[in-house]
């Protein structure tokens, strides 16, 4: 089952046409990512304070499907596909209505906050998304 986050396009997330800069969706979806290990019960600062790691995107695949303009309000979904020792992919999806805007999977890398170096996923982090993935 997939996290929603509702966002509402302003000024400063489009270019010059009126539109959604396409970068834009990126940042769209880091916020909704953020909310989702948040919705699992995990701060990311408090993360990596006590365990010491970060997530790290590796890797996006995005597909630019239809625009968002001013004012619209979207929906940005997070839904689990992977889930390994150090990394962990999502699949996310920008809609407006029934219209979907941006398709993309993000690999993230979790490693640790010092080294940068890949670690395991803590314990508990993998517990939740395991839970919910079973759920």
């Amino acid at each position: 089952m997939a996290f929603h986050w509702p966002v509402r396009v302003y000024w400063e997330d489009t270019d010059a046409g009126g539109v959604v800069y396409y970068a834009t969706y990126l940042k769209f979806m880091e916020r909704a990512r953020s909310e989702w290990l948040r919705a699992h019960g995990f701060e990311q600062d408090a993360v990596r304070d006590e365990a010491g790691v970060v997530f790290v995107v590796r890797r996006v695949e995005v597909d630019y499907l239809s625009p968002a303009r001013f004012n619209e309000q979207i929906d940005v979904s997070v839904d689990l596909h992977e889930l390994g020792r150090a990394s962990l992919s999502v699949e996310q999806t920008l809609t407006r209505g029934a219209t979907r805007l941006v398709s993309a999977r993000v690999t993230l890398a979790c490693v640790d906050a010092a080294r940068f170096k890949p670690v395991k996923i803590p314990l508990p982090i993998l517990q939740a998304l395991t839970r919910k993935r079973e759920s």
